[in-house]
């Protein structure tokens, strides 16, 4: 029988995450990931991501989509065309599939993340 699962009470591990060193445009982002769900498929995952202060580079695959949610922190999202949006505590957003540019952590920042990432045929 399935049963929902529960970030407050699904005790995870925290996994150590990092851009690459080639990504890295600012400061050190440190990041942890709590993957509390992954469905058999592999293609749908959630959690809760902490990223330290920093900016870096980000690709995301075209198939590629994550919902989010800060629960604390204050980032901005800039696209390679320069379109810059910032979100604070309390903010939901997506990353649609295909999106590159530059992700900015101003604080720590810490969110909710849903990523449906479809495998190719």
């Amino acid at each position: 029988m399935r049963h929902p699962i529960a970030f407050t009470t699904n005790r995870v591990a925290p996994e150590p995450i990092a851009p690459a060193p080639d990504r890295v445009l600012r400061g050190d982002p440190q990041q942890l990931a709590w993957n509390h769900y992954t469905d058999a498929t592999g293609q749908f995952s959630a959690g809760i991501w902490q990223g330290e202060t920093g900016a870096w580079r980000v690709h995301y695959d075209p198939h590629e989509e994550e919902f989010c949610v800060l629960l604390e922190g204050h980032m901005t999202l800039t696209t390679d065309d320069g379109a810059a949006q910032e979100f604070h505590a309390g903010d939901a957003f997506v990353v649609p599939g295909g999106f590159t540019g530059i992700w900015e952590n101003h604080t720590r920042v810490r969110k909710h993340y849903a990523i449906m990432a479809l495998k190719k045929n």
